[in-house]
C-alpha cells in the first residue's frame, strides 16, 4: 500500500456524498500522492500530473481499476469539467498533465461534496437540462417563442388546407376539362357524319340531282 494511502482511506464522508467523489476528494487531499494528483494553485481545481503513471500506481487503489478513460467518464458523469490553458504553446490536455475542475470541489470546502450530483439525461430531468443549458432564457422570452410557435403552426395548417383546396378545384377542372374534350369530340363525329350525308345526298355517285327549294318565289338549281 502506497505511504499514507491507507490513513486517507478511512477518513470518514458523509453518507450523502457520492462514494466516487468521496474517493476523490480523499485521493486529492493525500499529500503523499501530490506527485500523481494533487490541488491546483488557487485550490479550485485538481491536477493529474502523470497519466500513466497515475493509471497504474493509483487508481487501482480507490477504484479497483486501471482505466483511465473510465475514470475521465466519471468525472464528466458529475459534471466535472477538463480545465484548459495555454502553456508553452500546447493544450494541458494534450499532454500527460490533466486539470479538471468543478464549482463544488474546492479545496478546505469539504462540506460542499454533498452538493455534486451524477448527471442525469432520462426525460424526467429535461427541464433540468434546459435550465442548465440556457440559463439567460427567462419564462417570459420561453412564453414568447412558444406563442410564435404555435401562430406558425397555425399558418402552416392554414398554407395545408388551402393547398388541399387548390387541389381538389385544379382536379375538378381537370375533370371539367376532359369531359368538354370528348363532348367535342363527339359533336365533331356527329358533324362529320352530317356533311359526309349532305355531300351523298347532293351528288350520289357522280350522277346529276337537281336540288330545287323554293326561296322567296325563285327556283334554285344546284348542278356539277
Amino acid at each position: 500500500m502506497m505511504p499514507g494511502v491507507d490513513m486517507v482511506m478511512h477518513l470518514q464522508m458523509p453518507p450523502s456524498v457520492p462514494a466516487f467523489i468521496a474517493k476523490l476528494w480523499k485521493m486529492v487531499e493525500n499529500p503523499d500522492t501530490d506527485g500523481l494528483i494533487s490541488w491546483s494553485e488557487g485550490g479550485t481545481s485538481f491536477c493529474i500530473k502523470n497519466q500513466s503513471e497515475f493509471a497504474r500506481s493509483l487508481l487501482p487503489y480507490y477504484y479497483k481499476h486501471s482505466n483511465m478513460a473510465s475514470f475521465v467518464r466519471q468525472l464528466n458523469m458529475y459534471d466535472f469539467h477538463k480545465v484548459l490553458s495555454v502553456e508553452a504553446g500546447a493544450l494541458k490536455g494534450e499532454k500527460e498533465e490533466m486539470e479538471f475542475a468543478h464549482s463544488y470541489f474546492t479545496q478546505g470546502q469539504e462540506q460542499k461534496l454533498e452538493q455534486i450530483k451524477r448527471k442525469v439525461t432520462s426525460a424526467r430531468t429535461s427541464a433540468g437540462f434546459k435550465q442548465q443549458f440556457l440559463p439567460s432564457l427567462s419564462s417570459e422570452k420561453v412564453n414568447e417563442v412558444l406563442t410564435e410557435v404555435g401562430q406558425l403552426k397555425e399558418r402552416q395548417e392554414d398554407l395545408d388546407g388551402r393547398l388541399e383546396v387548390m387541389k381538389t378545384e385544379n382536379e375538378a377542372l381537370w375533370g371539367e376539362v376532359i369531359s368538354l374534350r370528348q363532348r367535342h369530340s363527339k359533336q365533331q363525329k356527329i358533324v362529320n357524319k352530317l356533311i359526309q350525308f349532305l355531300v351523298a345526298l347532293v351528288q350520289p355517285r357522280g350522277r346529276k340531282r337537281p336540288f330545287q327549294p323554293r326561296m322567296s318565289g325563285v327556283t334554285l338549281a344546284i348542278e356539277d
